[in-house]
């Protein structure tokens, strides 16, 4: 779009549905190129992501004609096409059919690398959902703890 400036930082939390395993060491690199590309690919900014085996996060520089839920779908549908192409996991892989997105300011984007980058260490100490809930909480999002990334039919 001519004439069009934005700066619109967006962090994503991704869960696995029934928080299947899914970013084992010898998947993880492939699995991070292949974001990159397809954060590209849909003319986003890509910052940097980070996970454990059950969910990822993402930070990216979204294109204003994309919206938050219109990239998160287009992410999931193409990430799970992948995973069930290579075979990754046991049965069909999906992603929880929720998702969190944070926006992030200029001045946060290095906290928000560095906290993404030491997922790994961070998950030794706190699990994803004390992580989520704290996550929602510092941002004042309104929730129900036990509908966080619950599906209809659990």
């Amino acid at each position: 779009m001519a004439n069009t400036y934005s700066q619109i930082y967006i962090h994503f939390v991704f869960a696995t549905k029934k928080r299947q395993s899914i970013l084992r060491p010898g998947a993880k690199e492939e699995f991070y190129r292949y974001c990159a590309g397809l954060v590209r690919d849909f003319n986003c900014f890509f910052q940097c992501m980070g996970g454990v085996e059950d969910h990822i996060h993402l930070l990216v520089g979204l294109d204003p004609v994309l919206s938050v839920s219109e990239f998160a779908q287009k992410f999931k549908a193409n990430t799970s096409r992948l995973i069930n192409s290579k075979g990754w996991v046991i049965g069909k892989f999906e992603w929880q059919s929720g998702f969190g997105a944070f926006s992030v300011s200029q001045s946060g984007l290095e906290r928000v690398r560095q906290y993404l980058s030491r997922q790994d260490e961070h998950h030794k100490s706190k699990s994803f959902m004390m992580e989520y809930e704290a996550m929602l909480t510092k941002h004042q999002v309104a929730y129900t703890k036990e509908y966080i990334f619950v599906e209809p039919s659990d």
